[in-house]
């Protein structure tokens, strides 16, 4: 079974920075591309950014290149999102995924997490 655990949220100002983890399995981190998606109050969930070590590959939304850097830790089994100069748009639910591959489609992945609230004050 494929848990994702996401934490690191919380309330913080623009211009902050924060950084959201997501702990996983060995296997899980092994095996699968791992996301982050965002969903703010009455609007879509959208892709933010993926990685893959099986293959190297990452991927941003527009709107996030270069404010936004996912990676991760093999030892911990913990993929991040480090996200610099949040801005108010950027406040949302912040989900983490597992698929098959880096995609910003988010019908191609297969495990989610619970999420994790973030909110920018301006």
């Amino acid at each position: 079974q494929v848990q994702l655990v996401e934490s690191g949220g919380g309330l913080v100002q623009a211009g902050d920075s924060l950084r959201l983890s997501c702990a996983t399995s060995r296997r899980t981190f092994n095996s699968y591309a791992l996301a982050w998606f965002r969903q703010a109050p009455g609007k879509e969930r959208q892709f933010v950014a993926a990685i893959s070590w099986s293959d190297d590959s990452i991927d941003y939304a527009d709107s996030v290149k270069g404010h936004f850097t996912i990676s991760g830790d093999n030892a911990k089994n913990t993929v991040y999102l480090q996200m610099n100069n949040l801005k108010p748009e950027d406040s949302a639910i912040y989900y983490c995924a597992a698929g098959q591959g880096v995609a910003v489609e988010e019908g191609l992945y297969d495990y989610w997490g619970q999420g994790t609230q973030v909110t920018v004050s301006s």
